[in-house]
């Protein structure tokens, strides 16, 4: 089954219940960049969200330095942004506790 990418009212609609997340100049994928208190905090937020997304089958490109993770979550298959997008943002608000 194709995963289908969001129409532009489908697109703004979900990122106005994402504020801290913003449209890539393309209009293919969301980022965010996040800061914790240290490299614990933010390497433990990296393994919520790795295991979620392992089990959503659907990963985050994302790079991490000390304290400092960056996301950009895009939806290969469906050429920009999807459903799964949505939803592994809505987790990873969740985590980070800004939801």
């Amino acid at each position: 089954m194709a995963i289908a990418a969001l129409t532009d009212a489908e697109r703004d609609e979900a990122l106005g219940g994402l504020p801290a997340w913003s449209l890539r100049s393309d209009g293919l994928a969301i980022e965010r960049t996040m800061r914790f208190g240290d490299f614990g905090e933010a390497f433990a937020f990296m393994t919520r969200v790795a295991i979620q997304a392992e089990k959503a089958d659907h990963h985050p490109e994302w790079f991490n330095v000390y304290n400092r993770v960056e996301i950009t979550l895009t939806t290969h298959d469906a050429g920009g942004l999807s459903k799964r997008d949505v939803a592994l943002a809505r987790f990873i608000d969740e985590v980070a506790g800004t939801n």
